[in-house]
């Protein structure tokens, strides 16, 4: 059975506060996050809305891809994000039908 990973990335609003994660299962943890069961960054600023996400189908590759956006410059994330989500839309409701 293949598995998947994804990595994607949080924010509080549009050009707001951001934060990179990595996990297997994307509506799981993007309820944890907006319903603020995971202490820390996410819920100290109020990071809920889901904005970017790319599926890996190798878990070293979501690592690696997650740690090196987790390095870049802020205007590079914000510059991924509108790229691919340029209202900088909530996809958790796109994911979660």
């Amino acid at each position: 059975m293949d598995k998947e990973y994804y990595v994607y990335i949080l924010a509080s609003e549009k050009y707001g506060t951001l934060y990179t994660g990595i996990t297997n299962d994307p509506i799981r943890r993007t309820c944890e996050h907006r319903e603020n069961r995971i202490s820390g960054f996410t819920k100290k600023y109020g990071v809920h809305k889901l904005v970017w996400l790319e599926r890996h189908e190798d878990v070293h590759e979501a690592i690696l891809r997650e740690k090196r956006i987790k390095k870049w410059r802020r205007e590079w994330k914000i510059n991924l994000i509108e790229r691919y989500n340029p209202q900088w839309l909530d996809l958790w409701y796109e994911i979660n039908r």
